[in-house]
């Protein structure tokens, strides 16, 4: 099994050739000479296949004229378009957003990139360029970067964060370098930087908070301004 839109693409080639008449079919793509080689004239469907006698059929080594191409020329690629109700067979040189190039003996298919809000894609599991707005990490495409990383704007990539070591504990609840004399104060904890971000506009969190804390002593000891 190859996918859901490979036998999508399957499964409209065979329906295809199996809704007309085979010679039928044939005539209307491929005129043949007396000896069952390809008229190389300019009404051959090959020429037409090649050179674009039907602009729906470029790049087709079979093709059908209501329908599109049913099989590409080595190297190109197949694709089936969807415009409304309508659906038909493409060769193009290089899949459209979206997609990505599956290379198979029988026939080259695009075959659509499976990740959420993916632009282009390596495989259906693994996309290389998210689309606008979104950041890629590890094939994958983020609103926001997993903890740990910050964005990238230049590339929308998420890339490695600056990494900071645990809280210490909290200070002394102090105010004006005093631990007595008032009600409230404030107390203050720290973290240092333990690996600084591969880029310098990326900024690293915040590495001291401080909050409103209730002093232990209201009243300083005489002759302590400083608390104690």
């Amino acid at each position: 099994m190859r996918g859901d839109e490979i036998k999508s693409s399957d499964l409209y080639v065979e329906r295809e050739r199996k809704t007309q008449s085979y010679r039928e079919w044939l005539k209307g793509c491929q005129r043949m000479d007396g000896s069952g080689a390809p008229n190389e004239s300019k009404h051959s469907p090959q020429y037409a296949a090649s050179y674009g006698q039907y602009p729906i059929c470029k790049g087709c080594s079979v093709c059908s004229k209501d329908n599109g191409c049913l099989n590409c020329q080595p190297k190109l690629f197949f694709f089936l378009r969807r415009e409304g109700m309508r659906q038909y067979g493409e060769c193009l040189h290089a899949c459209p957003a979206g997609y990505f190039d599956l290379r198979a003996p029988d026939m080259n298919r695009c075959s659509r990139c499976r990740i959420e809000n993916c632009d282009s894609c390596f495989s259906k599991d693994f996309c290389t360029k998210c689309r606008s707005g979104f950041y890629l990490h590890k094939g994958r495409c983020f609103e926001e970067c997993p903890e740990g990383f910050a964005p990238w704007e230049e590339s929308m990539e998420c890339v490695d964060g600056c990494e900071v070591g645990p809280w210490s504990e909290w200070g002394t609840c102090s105010r004006r370098n005093k631990t007595c004399g008032f009600k409230w104060g404030l107390e203050t904890r720290t973290r240092h930087i333990v690996k600084k971000p591969p880029k310098d506009t990326i900024p690293c969190p915040t590495i001291a908070e401080s909050r409103r804390c209730k002093m232990a002593k209201r009243h300083c000891v005489k002759g302590n301004p400083f608390g104690g």
